[in-house]
């Protein structure tokens, strides 16, 4: 492929991701039937707590990935509707066990599952998605596609771990805190672009181009959703502003505020980031040190750096719709509120 450079420039309107929507809607439809079907059980309290997430709402963002990259590969055929459902299954499995372990009680402005249906029912629900994505990649049949989606279940795996270890743990570092979210969450968003370059049996170079936007795209989303957590209202977000701080979680926003600070700012993060300062007061105190240090504007500069990444990986691919919303897609995660 030859490179072609598509600048991240500036747009008349707000970007978003009303080009990708439309481009994979027929996909997604059918993504979203096979999402229904399979989530279905003979144990009534499975496809009710699923259900509970799965029709939540939420971008579907990933599976959307893989239904955009098969048609920036032009490729028509319908290998990649089960395989876009397994990436699907993989991260709301990822979301019911990260709730029960953060102690979450709201997502997407509603209570969690975990809330709903208690911690031992969530967690083995999870496990339930996690064997519904496998069996769909077996059935898919592509030892490569398999390869892929297992070694980036592997990986999150690591990521959630590692933040876990992270947590209050005021030395985290930015190097750190990029490898977790490069784990956690750009694995994903890597693997599930991919996948389509390998349905639609390009070559290796096409596959590495949609693993490079895929990951970008994954990074310059996860800083935004940590910028957020100090910069949106909850309700704005769908999740309750200031979980991070509550769960000690050393984002970019505080490493940044913390690097910056005085003295006395950094005790404060330290005894905030272990846990002794967690009220509102505190949660308020946090937010005036962030927005002294500009640091939720630092954090978005940062997505910024990588959805041109991002942009930059498919510019190889022939311009068109497709390249387009995907290239718009990635404006649309810098810029976003929510």
């Amino acid at each position: 492929m030859t490179a072609e450079v598509i600048p991240l420039r500036p747009r008349p309107a707000e970007p978003s991701l009303g080009p990708i929507l439309a481009l994979t809607a027929p996909g997604m439809n059918a993504v979203n039937a096979i999402i229904l079907d399979r989530m279905q059980s003979e144990i009534p309290l499975i496809p009710s707590l699923a259900g509970h997430l799965i029709a939540g709402g939420g971008k579907r963002m990933r599976p959307m990935l893989t239904v955009a990259g098969a048609a920036l590969c032009d490729y028509h055929g319908t290998r990649h509707h089960l395989l876009a459902a397994a990436v699907e299954f993989i991260h709301t499995a990822t979301l019911l066990h990260d709730d029960v372990v953060d102690g979450s009680d709201l997502r997407r402005g509603k209570e969690t599952a975990n809330i709903v249906f208690g911690n031992p029912a969530t967690v083995l629900v999870g496990d339930f998605l996690f064997t519904r994505a496998f069996e769909l990649m077996v059935e898919d049949g592509s030892l490569k596609v398999l390869k892929i989606l297992s070694k980036a279940s592997s990986v999150i795996a690591e990521g959630e771990v590692d933040q876990l270890t992270a947590a209050r743990r005021v030395e985290t570092s930015e190097e750190r805190y990029l490898s977790i979210i490069g784990a956690k969450t750009a694995a994903l968003f890597a693997a599930a672009t991919r996948i389509a370059a390998v349905v639609a049996e390009k070559g290796e170079a096409e596959e590495l181009a949609l693993d490079s936007y895929g990951r970008n795209l994954g990074i310059a989303f996860q800083l935004v959703d940590d910028a957020i957590d100090y910069d949106s209202e909850a309700a704005e977000m769908g999740k309750g502003q200031g979980d991070d701080f509550r769960e000690g979680k050393m984002t970019l926003p505080v490493i940044l505020a913390y690097a910056r600070g005085s003295a006395e700012e950094r005790r404060f993060w330290e005894d905030a980031i272990a846990g002794f300062r967690n009220d509102a007061e505190d949660l308020e105190h946090a937010k005036a040190l962030i927005a002294r240090h500009d640091t939720v504007s630092a954090t978005r500069e940062r997505a910024r750096m990588f959805a041109q990444r991002a942009i930059d990986a498919i510019a190889g691919f022939p311009a068109g719709p497709a390249r387009a919303a995907m290239a718009e897609a990635a404006e649309f995660a810098v810029s976003r509120r929510f």
